[in-house]
């Protein structure tokens, strides 16, 4: 049986987000900005047409900003979150297994599904359809028998309306047409280095390297690009890569102020390894080693940068606060230096597995996360409740160094305090 693929991805995700409980901006310029407020991650179609780049500091476009009236939002991360989970919950109605690939985009496994054997394309618009109604969140479809297709497939799906957001690309006839006119760097997995080097080589549209040999390609650049070959001529070669479990839980942030003191840097990493240990226990999975990095800014008129980080392996695989706390503490102190204006700092969790899998034990290392598993929980159920919420003391009391959210929106979706009001 062919196997059959959809790639479903979120349009102008974050800004869509946005748009969902502000049905006032449809069609109005929006930008989303980045922690501090300080780039554009996110842009509304129309702010695509003013020529504004992702990435672009905020502070460069204030003129286009006012002139056009564009509406700018700080990140909203767990709005975010909550509507791409619920995205979810309506892709898992379609198809029997579906891969959260990013947080806007789902791997659909369509093999065998009747519906979407008899018609792909109606199919498509039937799941388009589907999360406009229960989300209000427009999305495109890529139908196609490998994933890089799909992905190649939605990529037309967004760049052309014509298709109307749904592009079947086991249609062989219109994929071996529109290969010829898609730039090679489109391809999932074709970085800007690969891209170049494959110019180089007179592969310039994604039919020049289909049409080439996975051999070749393996002895010229690597096995990802032979894979690639492989993958655009119909063989399935990456399946089991989408529902791996996830390999690490990071929380990083700027600081909307510089932190100098070991005591200011302290609260901040405490802060972030009780994050990364909530996302640990809201996916049931422990960590066995723990990472921090600590940075100045680069872009310091009169400092040099400097940037540091260390690492600890756990005693024992753990997704309690307290143990994670410590730990970080620990990295922290053997990298700071004094006199140092500090920008960044975060925290990275590795070694992932699930909390019920067996563990060795041992009869010389006490493990507390067993003693705070009930603590952990009850803050886990508060924070759900009540956004503020609590945390451990050592993330301290001022909390200024937080990045600015001035132009946050509401949490519509996880705050009761914050819903949506209807007038009658």
């Amino acid at each position: 049986m062919q196997r059959c693929f959809a790639l479903v991805d979120g349009n102008n995700f974050y800004v869509s987000c946005e748009r969902v409980f502000r049905p006032d901006l449809w069609y109005k310029p929006v930008l989303v900005m980045s922690n501090n407020d300080g780039c554009v991650v996110a842009r509304s179609a129309e702010v695509k047409a003013l020529g504004i780049k992702m990435g672009t500091p905020v502070f460069q476009i204030k003129a286009l900003i006012q002139q056009h009236a564009i509406v700018c939002f700080s990140s909203n991360y767990a709005l975010y979150a909550n509507l791409s989970a619920r995205m979810i919950n309506v892709l898992e109605q379609f198809a029997p297994q579906v891969h959260l690939y990013s947080i806007d985009e789902a791997f659909l496994d369509l093999t065998g599904v009747h519906a979407c054997q008899q018609d792909a394309i109606a199919y498509g618009l039937t799941i388009k359809k589907a999360i406009a109604k229960q989300l209000g969140l427009p999305v495109c479809v890529g139908i196609a028998p490998t994933q890089t297709l799909a992905k190649l497939a939605n990529y037309i799906a967004k760049q052309y309306p014509e298709y109307q957001g749904v592009v079947d690309f086991n249609n062989g006839a219109l994929r071996e047409k529109l290969m010829v006119d898609i730039d090679v760097s489109e391809v999932w997995g074709v970085g800007r280095q690969s891209a170049a080097k494959l110019k180089t080589l007179g592969i310039c549209s994604v039919a020049d390297l289909k049409a080439q040999s996975p051999k070749r390609m393996q002895s010229l650049l690597n096995i990802q690009l032979a894979r690639i070959v492989l993958e655009l001529n119909g063989t399935c070669c990456y399946e089991e890569d989408t529902s791996k479990a996830q390999q690490q839980v990071m929380c990083s942030r700027t600081f909307s102020r510089y932190l100098t003191t070991l005591s200011e840097l302290r609260c901040a990493v405490s802060e972030y390894a009780q994050r990364a240990g909530e996302k640990l226990r809201q996916q049931q999975l422990t960590a066995s080693n723990i990472t921090v990095f600590i940075r100045t800014n680069p872009h310091h008129r009169t400092e040099a940068f400097y940037e540091r980080c260390a690492s600890i392996t756990l005693q024992h695989p753990s997704s309690d606060s307290i143990t994670l706390v410590k730990s970080a503490w620990c990295c922290l102190e053997r990298m700071y230096k004094t006199g140092k204006h500090y920008h960044k700092c975060g925290v990275l969790l590795s070694g992932l597995q699930a909390t019920h899998q067996a563990q060795q034990g041992s009869l010389f290392v006490d493990y507390p996360q067993a003693r705070h598993a009930t603590l952990m929980s009850t803050i886990d159920q508060i924070n759900q409740r009540f956004p503020k919420g609590i945390q451990l003391a050592s993330s301290g009391f001022d909390r200024s160094y937080l990045p600015k959210t001035e132009n946050k929106s509401p949490s519509y979706t996880t705050n009761w305090q914050q819903l949506v009001r209807v007038k009658t």
